[in-house]
């Protein structure tokens, strides 16, 4: 686990079941109560065991809690780990600037035709990101662009 991160009795529940379903490592688990939603960060490498054939796993898992289930394999590359976080959306480059007052954001370029999948419904995937790269990163804002 990572410094820092608390995990409730309830994230380590929705762990325990996702881990007996699928298989995959879990290296974090957020509940999302306001848009009915559990994002578990993977394992780098384990998101088809994850995800299951045809999507089964994840089918069942939904089915279970009644949540919609969000799944992002981890990188300790921010690079690599903002672009698991946007797939399927296509990125053209992820470039690291710190602000004046020190503190670094994240610049991304996305395909044209990926941008809203990029920024989600009503922004949820970008705030998503930002909230995931902050946890684990320390980075204090990304731009997609």
């Amino acid at each position: 686990m990572y410094k820092g991160i608390k995990l409730t009795n309830k994230e380590m529940r929705y762990i325990a079941l996702f881990e007996s379903v699928t298989g995959a490592t879990v290296v974090d688990c957020i509940v999302d109560d306001r848009l009915n939603r559990i994002i578990f960060v993977i394992k780098e490498g384990d998101a088809g065991l994850a995800i299951g054939k045809r999507g089964k796993n994840i089918a069942l898992l939904e089915r279970l809690t009644g949540k919609k289930h969000e799944i992002i394999e981890f990188s300790d590359d921010p690079t690599q780990f903002i672009k698991n976080a946007l797939k399927p959306a296509t990125v053209r480059e992820v470039r690291m600037i710190q602000r004046l007052d020190g503190k670094p954001v994240a610049v991304v370029t996305v395909e044209p035709r990926d941008k809203g999948v990029a920024i989600g419904r009503n922004g949820r995937n970008a705030e998503r990101l930002r909230f995931l790269v902050k946890r684990y990163f320390q980075i204090e804002n990304v731009s997609i662009l």
